[in-house]
């Protein structure tokens, strides 16, 4: 995978007006998160409508309470692997909301003003599929080849920068294999 102009090669793209531009050049942090549409399924394109602010609250009896959210991500991993890009990495994505992170000596707010945002398709409890991984790390590589600010140090949880407001991308995504396949395409 490279990146052209903001954009990962290979992604679908489904433009999201939920973006900004950056106030400064910095891209530093990548933000893990986890969606599932209705909660618990996968598939479908609610995913999608919710960050194009299409998303039809008649749909789902869940989709009342968060059609009027604006909100987006810079890339969507699906179950099958599938990349699907929303806002280039060259925009300010909403995906982190009122968070914080620690960035060596000094504490950081606005998030969305430095990060990447990268939702996987899952519901927290399930366990993320071996494509999602293989997509999830060749991302990651081509994001810090492009972005060398981001670094395997700098990538987080949505649950550790909100953690009193968010738990994804859960127990089911995990930590040690996902680290494990980052050292070996770092070697």
């Amino acid at each position: 995978m490279s990146i052209d102009q903001g954009w990962l090669g290979g992604a679908r793209r489904v433009v999201s007006p939920n973006q900004d531009a950056r106030p400064e050049e910095e891209i530093s942090l990548l933000v893990l998160h986890s969606i599932s549409l209705p909660p618990g399924e996968f598939s479908g394109d609610a995913i999608e409508r919710l960050f194009t602010n299409r998303l039809d609250p008649e749909a789902h009896p869940y989709f009342s309470g968060i059609h009027r959210l604006r909100v987006s991500a810079h890339l969507l991993i699906r179950r099958d692997g599938e990349c699907v890009q929303f806002v280039p990495f060259t925009a300010r994505a909403w995906h982190a909301g009122r968070s914080w992170w620690r960035d060596g000596e000094r504490w950081r707010r606005a998030l969305n003003d430095f990060s990447v945002g990268i939702e996987l398709e899952g519901d927290e409890v399930t366990p993320y599929t071996e494509a999602q991984y293989d997509s999830l790390v060749r991302a990651c590589r081509a994001l810090w080849t492009h972005y060398p600010a981001i670094t395997p140090e700098r990538i987080t949880s949505h649950a550790r920068v909100a953690p009193l407001r968010k738990s994804d991308p859960g127990p089911a995504f995990d930590w040690a294999y996902f680290r494990q396949l980052l050292a070996e395409v770092t070697r």
